[in-house]
C-alpha cells in the first residue's frame, strides 16, 4: 500500500509544472540584468512553464532596461511580471519591463508609471536633460514604450503618456486601461489566475498550465549578492567617503600604504556603485565643496564659519545625491548626519594635526640644532669648539670669539656647525 502511494505521489510530482520565481527589489542595473538572464536560462533548461518576476523598483538605467526587455521579448519561456507586494511600484524603468512581459500583474496597493527619462540616467549621464537633448531622449523612450505596449496588445497611448507626462496609475486603473491583465493579492492567487491563459511566445500560442505548479525560487549567487550590496545608495555613499578619507590620509602621511590602498579600493567600488544609480551632479558637487571647505578651515582662521558651511554642504549634497523625488532612492539621515560630523572631525583634527606637525620646528637630530644658542669652549679663531645641548661640536664662524661667548647655530654640515655671534642684550 505504501509503495503504491509513493508511486502515485511521484507520478503527481513528475507531472506538476515548474514555475521559476525571481524577486527584483531595488534599482534596475547590471546586477538586475544578470539576475534575469540567469533565471531565464534556468527556466529554459528546466522547460519551466513560466518565469515570474516579482518587481518592486523606483527605476534604473535605461540602457540596462533595454537589454532586459530584449531578453524578455526573445524568451522561449513565458515571462510574467508581478508588481508586488502591496506598497511596491513599477516606476520608471519598471514600466518598460512590465510592458515587455507576456503577462503583467499587480498586487493590491501598488502603482505603475512615471517613466520620464530624467530619472533613468546613471553616473556620468546628464541630469539636465533640457532643450534638444531632452526631446531626443524623451521621444526615443516614448517610442520604445509604445512599441512594447503594441507588441503585447496593451494600452500604447498610456505607455507614451507615462514617458512624456510621467503619468502614474494604481493597479485598478492599470487593469481598467488595459496596461496589465491581472490583479492578484498573493502568489497562489496569481498561479490560479494564470492557469489556462493563452500567451504568444516566440510566434506560437502557448497555454499556461500553472495549476498545482511547483514554484522554484531563483537564488542569487554570492557574486551577485556582493554586487547588489555595493549598489545600495547608503553603501555607495559610505564607500565614497571612505575613499576620500583614505586618499587624504595617504597624501598627508606618505608611506602609510594601508590607508591609500583602502581608499583607492573604496573609490573604485564607489564609482562602480554610482554608475548603477541615477545621481545628481549638484549633490556630488556639494559634497566636493564640503571637503574643500573643511581643508580651508585648517589653513584659514574663520572661527568655525567654514566648518559650519562644510557640514551644511555635506548634508544637503548627501540628501540630493540620488534625486529621491525622481527615483525614490535616497540616503538615510541616520547615515548622512554621522557622516557629516565624522568628516568634519576627520579634516579638522586628523588632517589638521598632520599639517600642524609638518609645520612644527624640528627639535631632534642635526636639524634640531639650527637656531639653537651655543657657548664657545675654546677660542674661536674662525674655527674652534662650542657646547650645545650638553655636547661638544666643531664649529666655524666669521669672526674670532673668546671662550664663553654666545653664538647661534645657523647651519649643520655633518659634524661641523656654522655659527654666528650673538650680541649681548643691552643693560641700563
Amino acid at each position: 500500500m505504501i509503495r503504491v502511494l509513493v508511486i502515485l505521489l511521484f507520478s503527481v510530482c513528475a507531472q506538476a509544472a515548474t514555475v521559476r520565481w525571481l524577486t527584483i527589489d531595488g534599482a534596475i542595473g547590471p546586477v538586475s540584468n544578470e539576475m534575469v538572464e540567469s533565471a531565464l536560462e534556468l527556466a529554459r533548461q528546466e522547460n519551466a512553464e513560466a518565469l515570474i518576476i516579482e518587481l518592486d523598483t523606483p527605476g534604473g538605467l535605461l540602457k540596462t532596461t533595454r537589454i532586459m526587455c530584449k531578453s524578455i521579448l526573445a524568451s522561449p519561456v513565458p515571462v510574467i511580471v508581478y508588481v508586488a507586494p502591496s506598497g511596491a511600484r513599477a516606476g520608471s524603468a519598471g514600466v518598460f519591463i512590465t510592458l515587455a512581459s507576456h503577462v503583467a500583474a499587480m498586487a493590491p496597493g501598488t502603482n505603475i508609471g512615471a517613466a520620464h527619462p530624467v530619472g533613468l540616467g546613471g553616473f556620468g549621464s546628464s541630469q539636465d536633460t533640457s532643450g534638444v537633448m531632452e526631446g531626443k531622449v524623451t521621444n526615443d523612450a516614448a517610442a520604445f514604450a509604445r512599441t512594447l505596449a503594441e507588441q503585447r496588445g496593451r494600452n500604447a497611448e498610456w505607455a507614451e503618456l507615462a514617458v512624456r507626462e510621467s503619468k502614474s496609475i494604481t493597479e485598478y486603473e492599470a487593469l481598467e486601461l488595459g496596461v496589465i491583465e491581472l490583479i492578484a493579492p498573493s502568489a497562489d492567487s496569481l498561479l490560479t489566475l494564470l492557469h489556462g491563459r493563452i500567451v504568444s511566445v516566440d510566434g506560437r500560442q502557448d497555454t499556461l498550465d500553472t495549476s498545482g505548479a511547483i514554484v522554484a525560487e531563483t537564488p542569487m549567487s554570492l557574486r551577485l549578492r556582493i554586487l547588489d550590496f555595493i549598489a545600495d545608495p547608503n553603501i555607495a555613499y559610505i564607500l565614497l567617503l571612505l575613499g576620500i578619507y583614505g586618499l587624504f590620509f595617504e597624501l598627508y602621511n606618505p608611506g602609510a600604504i594601508f590607508p591609500g590602498v583602502v581608499g583607492a579600493m573604496s573609490l573604485v567600488l564607489a564609482f562602480f556603485s554610482l554608475q548603477l544609480l541615477p545621481i545628481s551632479w549638484a549633490g556630488l558637487a556639494l559634497i566636493v565643496l564640503a571637503i574643500i571647505l573643511f581643508v580651508l578651515e585648517i589653513k584659514i582662521t574663520s572661527y568655525g564659519l567654514l566648518s559650519i558651511a562644510g557640514v551644511l554642504s555635506m548634508v544637503l549634497g548627501s540628501l540630493m545625491l540620488f534625486q529621491p523625488g525622481l527615483t525614490g532612492l535616497t540616503i538615510g539621515l541616520g547615515v548622512v548626519i554621522p557622516a557629516a560630523i565624522l568628516t568634519a572631525a576627520f579634516f579638522l583634527f586628523v588632517v589638521g594635526m598632520g599639517l600642524r606637525a609638518q609645520a612644527r620646528k624640528v627639535v631632534t637630530g642635526a636639524e634640531g640644532l639650527i637656531g639653537e644658542i651655543a657657548v664657545v669652549t675654546t677660542p674661536l679663531a674662525l674655527e674652534g669648539k662650542v657646547s650645545v645641548h650638553g655636547e661638544i661640536w666643531s664649529a666655524q664662524g666669521d669672526v674670532a670669539l673668546p671662550i664663553g661667548a654666545r653664538v647661534k647655530v645657523t647651519r649643520v654640515d655633518g659634524m661641523l656647525l656654522t655659527v654666528e655671534s650673538v650680541k649681548p642684550a643691552s643693560t641700563t
